[in-house]
């Protein structure tokens, strides 16, 4: 599993023109689900992102967590993140998980988020042709993949 995650002061998705998803200050985490990953590998990167002392603390010093903060979630699925492009110039998304698996490990994600964080996370909408802005405040990108 792999997440990049941003930490943003607002970003928001979009679904044929429609807003899905829209969070103030927080984290923007895309995420891609290799054909490979488990349950527990999704708990811990769930876990881990919340966790992330990514968020400035009063010295000005990143030590504060999503959850210090009282910060949102945008998740958005994008299996993209597992294109390789060793060879040639087209990727290759041979290690992504097939759709099926994919959904429902995003979904796992999205509920055990919830469960954690409850009211505080947004979605895109799995396999749609989606439009993210965001406004990554630092700028502060971390890849967490396990």
């Amino acid at each position: 599993m792999r997440a990049v995650v941003q930490r943003v002061s607002e970003a928001s998705v979009k679904v044929d023109g429609k807003i899905t998803g829209h969070i103030g200050r927080g984290l923007l985490i895309l995420l891609a689900v290799h054909r490979d990953d488990t349950e527990n590998q999704l708990k811990w990167v769930a876990d881990k992102c919340r966790r992330l002392r990514i968020f400035e603390d009063n010295e000005g010093k990143m030590n504060r967590s999503l959850e210090d903060v009282d910060g949102e979630v945008l998740l958005v699925s994008q299996f993209t993140l597992y294109g390789e492009v060793k060879k040639g110039t087209r990727p290759s998304f041979i290690a992504s998980a097939g759709p099926e698996k994919a959904e429902s490990m995003y979904e796992q994600m999205v509920y055990h988020m919830e469960r954690t964080i409850p009211g505080k996370v947004k979605t895109g909408i799995f396999a749609a042709k989606m439009e993210v802005s965001l406004v990554n405040d630092g700028p502060v990108t971390i890849i967490v993949e396990r």
